[in-house]
C-alpha cells in the first residue's frame, strides 16, 4: 500500500451532547402562606359555627315563645275645640284621647320606661305629653289617656290652610298621634335592651257641638320598630 501524502481528514468528531435535568414540579407550601390559609379557614368554620347555633337558638325560643305582635288602638277620642287662627298662626285645640295596649304574649312582659304622645295635623306637631310609665304583664291590656290642651304656634301652608276650611265645614278633622317609646321585654327572668319603637295612629275625629251627637270609629295604630 502506497504511502498517503499529506493530511488524513477522518470523520469529525461530534461535539459531546449536554443533558439538562429538568426538577420536578411538585407543589410546594410557603410557611406562611399555608398558616395563613389555614387560620382562613379555621376562621370562616368558626363563624359559620356561630350562625349554625344562633340560629338554632333564634327557633328554639321562637317555637317556646312564639312571640305576637302587641297591639295599638285609639277606642275614643274628644274634640271640644279646634279652632286656627290666620292672624298669627296659633291653633287652639282641646283633644283627648282613650288607648289601649293589648300585649297578647304568655311568656313576654314590657316595661313601658318613657313615653311621649305627640298631637299631629297636617305634618304639623301641635301638642306633646309625657305620660307615666308602667310594666305591662303576660296576656293584658294597658290603658292610656293622652290629653291636648292649649295653643301653639302652627306654620299652615296655603294647601293646608284650605284643608283645614273643609274639614271646619264638615265638623270632621284629620289626625295623627305618634308615640315614641322606650320599652325592654321582660322573658322569664331576663331583661333585654332598651328599644325604641314608634306608633303611629291615623285618625278622624268630630268636633263636639251642643245638640249634635258625635261618633269615633275604633282606629288601630301601626307600630315600627
Amino acid at each position: 500500500m502506497s504511502n498517503l501524502n499529506g493530511a488524513y481528514y477522518g470523520p469529525s468528531i461530534p461535539p459531546p451532547s449536554k443533558s439538562y435535568h429538568r426538577h420536578g414540579r411538585g407543589s410546594s407550601c410557603n410557611p406562611c402562606s399555608c398558616l395563613f390559609g389555614c387560620l382562613c379557614n379555621c376562621i370562616f368554620q368558626i363563624i359559620f359555627t356561630i350562625l349554625i347555633v344562633l340560629g338554632v337558638i333564634a327557633l328554639v325560643l321562637w317555637l317556646v315563645l312564639r312571640p305576637n305582635k302587641v297591639n295599638f288602638y285609639v277606642t275614643d277620642a274628644t274634640l271640644t275645640q279646634f279652632d286656627y287662627s290666620t292672624t298669627n298662626n296659633t291653633l287652639y285645640y282641646d283633644l283627648a284621647l282613650n288607648m289601649t295596649i293589648r300585649n297578647p304574649n304568655k311568656r313576654i312582659g314590657i316595661y313601658y320606661d318613657s313615653i311621649e304622645a305627640r298631637g299631629m295635623y297636617q305634618g304639623q306637631r301641635f301638642a306633646s305629653q309625657n305620660l307615666e310609665r308602667f310594666y305591662q304583664g303576660h296576656k293584658n291590656t294597658s290603658y292610656l289617656h293622652p290629653v291636648f290642651k292649649g295653643q301653639n304656634l302652627v306654620l299652615l301652608g296655603d294647601r293646608e290652610k284650605t284643608n283645614y276650611n273643609n274639614e271646619k265645614n264638615l265638623g270632621i278633622y284629620e289626625m295623627e298621634m305618634k308615640l315614641y317609646m322606650r320599652i325592654r321585654l321582660k322573658i322569664g327572668w331576663i331583661k333585654t335592651h332598651k328599644i325604641k319603637p314608634k306608633i303611629e295612629c291615623d285618625f278622624k275625629v268630630p268636633l263636639e257641638s251642643s245638640g249634635r251627637s258625635v261618633n269615633f270609629d275604633v282606629t288601630r295604630c301601626h307600630l315600627d320598630w
